[in-house]
């Protein structure tokens, strides 16, 4: 069996906060403390049941606009609202057949896709 452990998406150095703010509080994800050996390299990690983001911090930090973390959620027009409340773009994309998608950006402009099974 394999199984996915955790998705890394990077952010530039002190950039802990924009990540706290789109993946803790926009996209609803809990913050969960990092071991203390990988804590001093900063960045911060997050945790749901069946997902796990790890945000962390690159020195020449360039935003991944095509790599992306893709979430599969119940409900994607009241995250695509809840999303848009707090400031963030929202595209959505009709191209990957019998699911409904968008495209979103974290807050380092990391390419981020949330998506549901059409019903």
């Amino acid at each position: 069996m394999i199984a996915l452990h955790h998705v890394q998406v990077s952010c530039p150095p002190g950039g802990e906060s924009a990540a706290r703010a789109f993946y803790g509080a926009a996209l609803g994800l809990t913050e969960v403390a990092k071991p203390a050996v990988l804590a001093a390299r900063g960045g911060v990690w997050f945790r749901d049941p069946g997902v796990e983001v790890h945000v962390g911090v690159e020195a020449d930090f360039r935003p991944a606009r095509k790599a992306h973390p893709a979430f599969v959620v119940d409900d994607p027009d009241a995250l695509a609202e809840r999303l848009q409340a707090a400031g963030s773009d929202v595209r959505w994309d009709d191209d990957f057949p019998g699911y409904r998608r968008f495209y979103t950006a974290d807050g380092h402009g990391n390419r981020v896709e949330v998506l549901s099974p059409a019903p």
